[in-house]
């Protein structure tokens, strides 16, 4: 599998593609539908041999469903450290998915816009993104999905609480949704603990770039609902679309004109310093590269940076985390080799603008 994986870490991510609408502010929308096989044990508690059942009975359903005829289909547990980090980079399997153990496996299709994790939590967990502020868009396609997998697959599911899943924050619909922002202005304007306490009192998750328990790294924020029992995937989807995205949009709009009006001059010597260390810097970590790309990334999109394409900075956010960049050299690499390789590649990237 680590060829076609060499052949992945070479082209743009869904997440990442910079289109949609609100793309200069929602870098992606993901929603996730966890899902249990009725007759076995949540994962915690089941063995080895009912994990590979699960994974066994959940890969046949695909085979029979011809919508995902063109998707591959991975062994998780057979790929090396690597190739399962370049998965989580892409936002393909999580980080608890890659770290875990027995048959698991992810199934995705050419665009990985949709991908399904097999015994990563749940027995199932599906998964569609698009990039910019896509809700309903997202929806429609996991939705066909859960019904074309629910047509050869029966579900652990109560008349009262709805779909049964290993953490009870997910009991009732399943669905989480998850909105991807870049929130540069609101850091450097001290308001983002508001934001994120007024997120916490919506009853609404705060994460950082690969899920629970990271850091925002680039100024990239998760914002997802915390709760599902009770509520239907309409209330929550409407909630997202009318309500708690476009409040944190005009937050980060609003933040942004205060710097352009109160605080230009820092404001540009923040974005051209961090445009001057990429293409010039001859050994850059990869949390450092993340926030001089972030500057960049609001500098184009507040208009005070004409310089680099903005696909080619929204590239590099990918291409210089640790596993994109080994997978782009070919080798492994030690961290002050891959500190060395990345400067490198940012430094070539960005001579052709």
């Amino acid at each position: 599998m680590s060829a076609p994986l060499d052949a992945v870490a070479r082209r743009a991510g869904e997440w990442l593609r910079g289109e949609g609408p609100l793309h200069e502010i929602v870098i992606s929308t993901r929603i996730r539908l966890a899902r249990n096989i009725r007759g076995y044990s949540f994962l915690l508690r089941a063995t080895a041999e009912a994990r590979a059942e699960i994974a066994d009975a959940i890969c046949a359903a695909i085979r029979k469903a011809a919508m995902f005829d063109k998707y591959v289909n991975v062994d998780v547990g057979e790929l090396d450290e690597l190739d399962r980090r370049l998965l989580v980079e892409r936002q393909l399997i999580s980080r608890q998915h890659a770290e875990g153990s027995g048959a698991r496996r992810v199934v995705f299709d050419h665009t990985e816009a949709a991908s399904l994790m097999i015994n990563e939590e749940d027995h199932l967990r599906l998964q569609v993104m698009r990039s910019g502020l896509q809700l309903d868009d997202a929806w429609k396609q996991i939705d066909a999905i859960d019904d074309a997998l629910e047509a050869h697959l029966e579900y652990a599911f109560h008349a009262q609480y709805g779909y049964l899943t290993a953490c009870p924050t997910n009991v009732g619909t399943g669905v989480r949704v998850s909105v991807m922002l870049h929130l540069p202005a609101l850091r450097l304007t001290g308001e983002l603990e508001r934001v994120v306490h007024a997120a916490k009192d919506m009853k609404l998750a705060i994460r950082g770039l690969y899920g629970e328990g990271t850091e925002a790294l680039g100024d990239f924020f998760q914002v997802s609902n915390q709760i599902t029992l009770g509520r239907s995937e309409a209330d929550i989807l409407d909630d997202f679309r009318d309500r708690v995205i476009p409040r944190i949009v005009e937050y980060e709009r609003v933040a942004r004109d205060a710097l352009i009006r109160e605080r230009l001059h820092a404001l540009d010597d923040r974005i051209h310093r961090a445009m001057g260390l990429l293409r010039s810097a001859r050994v850059i970590s990869s949390n450092e590269a993340l926030q001089c790309l972030s500057h960049v990334r609001m500098g184009l999109h507040v208009g005070r940076l004409h310089s680099v394409d903005l696909r080619t900075v929204n590239e590099l956010f990918l291409q210089t985390q640790p596993a994109h960049l080994q997978k782009l050299q070919g080798e492994r690499l030690s961290g002050e080799q891959r500190s060395v390789a990345r400067a490198d590649l940012i430094r070539a990237r960005l001579s052709h603008n």
